[in-house]
Order: C-alpha cells, then sequence, then structure tokens
C-alpha cells in the first residue's frame, strides 16, 4: 500500500461529493474547520447541484473527484459527506490512468465504494474517518479531534483501539494476529459482491459497521460473503458499531443473537467493541496499513499504523 503525506499547515485539501449532497451551511462549515486546523480548503463552486438523489449528476461527480485525483498540488481528497452513489462513479475511475503520487482519500459509510478501489486497484491508502461536513458542525469531541488531528499531521504514527471483546473461541484461543484492515461499510461491501471491485479480505482483518439494518439483513449480507468466498482466508472480523435497525415488533433490534450465531459459526476471530461507525465516535482507521491485534488481560487491543510519512 502506497505513502501518504502528513499533512503540514497550508496544505490543500480536494473537497469531493461522490454521494448525497451536502448543505449549504455545512459545505461552509466544512470550509471554516479546515482553515481552523490550518489547512486550505480547496470545494469547488458548482460541486454541489439539486439531483433527485445525489450531490450532482454522475458526470459532474466524476468531473470533480477526476481533478481531484489529478491536481499536482495537493495529496488529500476529503469527502464532504457519504450518501449512495459512489459506486456508480466505478466504471468511469476504473478508466483513469492511475496517477503517479498516491493521495490519501478520507471518508466513511457509502465511501466505501471508493475505498474498494482506490485500495484495491490502485493500492492507494484511504482512511475510514469522519466525513468533512461532521467536522465542520463541531460535534466530534475535543479529544477525538486531537486525535484525528495528530494522526494525520504525523504527530501520531499509530492508533489503539483497547478493549476488544472476542466473541467466540477462535477470538479467545489467539494471542496475536499482525494483518491490515479492510472493509467499512457492510452494505455498501455487498454492493461490490459481483463486481470487478468486489472486496478482498484474504490475510485482512475485516472491519465492519452499518445504520439502519436489522439484524435478517445483516445475517443475510454475512452469508452472502460466506458462500461468496470471502470469508475463506480472511485472519478474522472486528465489528464496530451497529445502530438502529429494531424490529418493528419489539421496537428493538437483535444484534446481539445474531452476532452470537456468527460467533459460533465461524472458523475465524470474530471481536467487538471498534469505536468506528455511524455513531457519536468516529475514530479513524487507516486501511491497508500494517496492524497487530494482541492479547491485553481478557480483552483484545488493536494497534495501527498510519501508514504515512514526512
Amino acid at each position: 500500500m502506497g505513502h501518504w503525506k502528513f499533512l503540514q499547515e497550508g496544505d490543500i485539501i480536494d473537497a469531493v461529493s461522490p454521494g448525497y449532497a451536502s448543505t449549504p451551511e455545512d459545505i461552509e462549515g466544512s470550509r471554516e474547520f479546515l482553515l481552523r486546523w490550518g489547512l486550505t480548503p480547496r470545494i469547488p463552486k458548482n460541486l454541489i447541484k439539486p439531483h433527485f438523489l445525489h450531490s450532482n449528476e454522475d458526470e459532474a461527480r466524476f468531473r470533480f473527484l477526476k481533478a481531484a485525483i489529478e491536481a499536482e498540488d495537493s495529496n488529500t481528497i476529503w469527502c464532504l459527506r457519504g450518501g449512495y452513489g459512489s459506486n456508480r462513479l466505478l466504471p468511469m475511475l476504473a478508466k483513469l490512468t492511475k496517477p503517479k503520487q498516491p493521495k490519501l482519500v478520507i471518508g466513511l459509510s457509502d465511501v466505501t465504494s471508493l475505498f474498494a478501489f482506490f485500495q484495491q486497484e490502485w493500492k492507494w491508502p484511504v482512511m475510514h474517518a469522519p466525513i468533512l461536513d461532521r467536522m465542520g458542525r463541531n460535534v466530534t469531541l475535543p479529544r477525538h479531534e486531537k486525535e484525528f488531528r495528530d494522526l494525520l499531521f504525523g504527530t501520531k504514527k499509530e492508533i489503539t483501539f483497547k478493549k476488544l471483546k472476542p466473541l467466540n473461541d477462535a477470538a479467545k484461543e489467539t494471542k496475536q494476529i499482525k494483518s491490515k484492515i479492510v472493509g467499512g461499510n457492510l452494505t455498501v461491501l455487498q454492493s461490490t459482491m459481483g463486481t470487478p471491485w468486489q472486496i478482498k479480505a484474504d490475510r485482512s482483518l475485516l472491519f465492519i459497521e452499518d445504520i439502519g439494518e436489522r439484524g435478517y439483513r445483516i445475517d443475510r449480507m454475512l452469508e452472502q460473503f460466506r458462500q461468496g468466498g470471502i470469508l475463506k482466508k480472511c485472519d478474522g472480523i472486528i465489528l464496530g458499531e451497529f445502530l438502529e435497525g429494531a424490529e418493528p415488533k419489539t421496537g428493538v433490534n437483535n444484534f446481539k443473537q445474531v452476532f452470537n450465531r456468527w460467533a459460533q459459526d465461524l472458523e475465524i476471530p470474530l471481536y467487538s467493541g471498534l469505536e468506528a461507525g455511524h455513531g457519536t465516535i468516529q475514530r479513524p482507521i487507516p486501511f491497508g496499513t500494517s496492524c497487530e491485534l494482541s492479547k491485553s488481560g481478557n480483552s483484545f487491543e488493536l494497534v495501527i499504523q498510519s501508514g504515512g510519512k514526512k
């Protein structure tokens, strides 16, 4: 996986909008946030236009993404928000010539589609982390914003997740796993199945999270992964946050039963407790870099290298 350059004050950040539209207020908030971090926001004037599904027409969203990819004066692409649309850009992306210089791509949720392409096709570094307009709304806790900034600016070269919970015997009996992280939003990962950009989890720890999906849908997606061979050579699965998805009859979700079932079914380790997803806490996760998961008392600790360099 290619290295990315640590941010420095004054660096240009290319904002893109591959999925849903951000409001004018959120765009302005994103701009102010980047300026507060000492960075130079580049948010094209016509990035957002009225559309019944997306932030703009497919061709326009791709044109702005292509410009950010090919810009020689920037090293970082940061998605304004998630929301459906990124996967429609992949066939157009596939026709581009891979630039010589890799860039860091930041986002989450629907941006998982772009992650699958950039990580697998171009070996570009990607980071599952808060979208720009969320940072611009100032809803991130100060300690988590500092952790994120330290990681991007190179003050910290790794991030540690403590107290991961082992859910099956394979996880409990594991002492150490040296691997790399792949994955993202479970529903979006499922949408890559059967495409040229189908998620590959061989010799990797698969991180998954989701929001608004009921338990049977989560079970169905994981079963498709199993039948599709995605889990065959996977080092293990790590669960981020799974939110909402209440059952109509009970008003609560049945995630616990679903994941307990999978814990018993799986021959590979299954862990929960990674503080990332669509919830209040969205800690950054570098994908594709070296990581180490090791036992710490009755729980596990995951240390992921940032992949950045000066």
